[in-house]
């Protein structure tokens, strides 16, 4: 699998061609461990409303709107913390 920062900017490059698990990856660094709920991987965000971070598998792939919701949710952890690297590791 790629690294967390090369996986963050094929997001942003081509959001309809993602894995699943590599979308997985990344918001589980970001932002911790996900609950699962009928098929859905929900994360929790220090923010209420959108963007939401939700993701599911749409054989192996995930859904593009989800890949552009968590690249926004991203920048805006980003943006709060006032540094590149706000990851949960």
């Amino acid at each position: 699998m790629d690294s967390t920062d090369n996986i963050v900017r094929a997001l942003e490059r081509n959001p309809s061609n993602v894995r699943s698990a590599d979308l997985r990856k990344i918001c589980e660094d970001y932002f911790g461990e996900a609950r699962l709920k009928s098929g859905h991987h929900i994360y929790k965000t220090p923010w209420q409303g959108d963007p939401r971070i939700n993701i599911q598998n749409d054989k192996g792939k995930a859904k593009p709107y989800q890949v552009r919701q968590v690249a926004k949710a991203i920048k805006r952890l980003e943006e709060r913390s006032g540094n590149k690297s706000s990851r949960k590791k």
